[in-house]
């Protein structure tokens, strides 16, 4: 975590990956992300993976940093509220995250009535309006196909949500553009972004739809090759698994050097009449490089073949569970200032990323644990609303608002 953004205003109305991760990235940089949740918990708040007695370890991931405030926005007064504090006053604030419908309570032409600058990003699944989820836009949008080993005919589902966190981020970063915006002009604006359109515009910018519509190019499966260069994974003497890459020809240098295999490799690419220090003849002899390397790496262990990577400037990396990567890697430890050991109530001490920027300007802080639900009730009807002691507590009575001890 970092100061850089210190000032700034959000508030929060959302569930599951996309809205709550573009949340989570501006805390992480200084802002103060005001999530609004339900008495109850939100969609997302028991979601997997859970403790043994089933607190979301999801859920306090990806709000780590903000303040909570409970509100029962089933009720006609607890909206009233909920939109109070989305339009509060104050140079910073007007600034409004969901990945709700702006519909009823929370349209855009509604809320902008009681601040006109309002900011307000809106993710949604479809442009047209229609329910999406990661699952079913990557299903769409081709990447399944490319996805698994070569002998699988159908699609295979990526289990990283990959168009959830990437929409979060651009989220984020529409949220800053048009703040900036409203800082030259005075004007505020509703941003909406599609999950759909975040991977669609993804597989234009990578050249594959104009593959498609150039080449009439129709890409299978390819396991674990790099398409368009070299790279794959390779078993070592004592069972160990690592993935070497070589994309340009300063990264095929270095994996001839390290190998001692230069000979071999120029003899295939003369009998395959390629030259391997294209990267696209590196693609297309692949079965005949992998072939060579694959006999190198099984008769070297692991730490073998590793020094002799790392002496050459290989680039490589080992496959790791993530039981590992705890276990042995140090950018997975307090070694990396991105991480903090830090207690989570009700769920212990544990290791936290903040955010993984790094500015000269605004050195990191240690990563801020996730609230409890409804733990900044009172400071935030108190401070940002600026209500009085009788006020808040008659909100308590009348049940629209609940804190910790509620």
């Amino acid at each position: 975590m970092n100061r850089i953004l210190a000032g700034l205003r959000v508030v929060e109305s959302g569930a599951f990956i996309a809205g709550p991760s573009a949340g989570l990235a501006l805390a992480q940089l200084g802002a103060d992300v005001i999530r609004i949740d339900p008495l109850g918990g939100g969609l997302d708040s028991q979601r997997w993976p859970v403790t043994k007695d089933g607190k979301s370890l999801y859920w306090v991931g990806l709000n780590k940093g903000k303040r909570s405030i409970r509100i029962d926005i089933g009720k006609s007064e607890g909206r009233e509220l909920a939109s109070a504090l989305i339009t509060a006053p104050g140079e910073g604030g007007g600034l409004f995250l969901t990945n709700f419908p702006a519909t009823g309570w929370l349209d855009y032409e509604t809320l902008r009535k009681r601040r006109a600058d309002l900011v307000m990003v809106n993710v949604v699944g479809d442009p047209t309006g229609r329910t999406a989820l990661d699952y079913t836009v990557n299903a769409a949008a081709g990447f399944t196909f490319l996805t698994g080993p070569i002998d699988v005919d159908g699609p295979v589902n990526n289990v990283v949500p990959a168009w959830d966190l990437v929409t979060g981020q651009s989220a984020a970063l529409g949220m800053m553009a048009a703040e900036r915006h409203r800082r030259l002009t005075g004007e505020g604006q509703l941003v909406r972004i599609a999950l759909s359109d975040v991977a669609f515009a993804a597989a234009g910018n990578l050249g594959y739809i104009a593959d498609v519509l150039v080449n009439g190019a129709h890409r299978p499966h390819y396991g674990n090759d790099v398409f368009g260069a070299y790279g794959r994974d390779f078993v070592t003497k004592d069972g160990r698994r690592l993935i070497a890459v070589a994309i340009t020809r300063g990264q095929w240098e270095s994996l001839r050097k390290a190998t001692g295999l230069a000979e071999k490799f120029d003899l295939a690419a003369r009998a395959l009449d390629l030259d391997f220090s294209r990267e696209g003849d590196r693609y297309e002899g692949r079965a005949a490089i992998t072939a060579i390397l694959e006999r190198w790496f099984a008769a070297r262990s692991f730490a073998e073949a590793a020094a002799a990577l790392e002496a050459a400037g290989v680039c490589w990396g080992p496959y790791q569970t993530f039981h590992e990567m705890l276990r042995d890697d140090p950018r997975a430890s307090t070694k990396n200032p991105m991480f903090t050991e830090a207690e989570q109530p009700g769920i212990g001490r544990y290791l936290m990323p903040g955010s993984p920027l790094d500015f000269r300007a605004a050195p990191r802080q240690p990563a801020v644990r996730a609230p409890i639900l409804g733990e900044h009730t009172d400071e935030i009807l108190l401070g940002v609303l600026g209500l009085s002691e009788r006020e808040l507590g008659t909100l308590h009575d009348k049940g629209l608002v609940a804190g910790l001890q509620d």
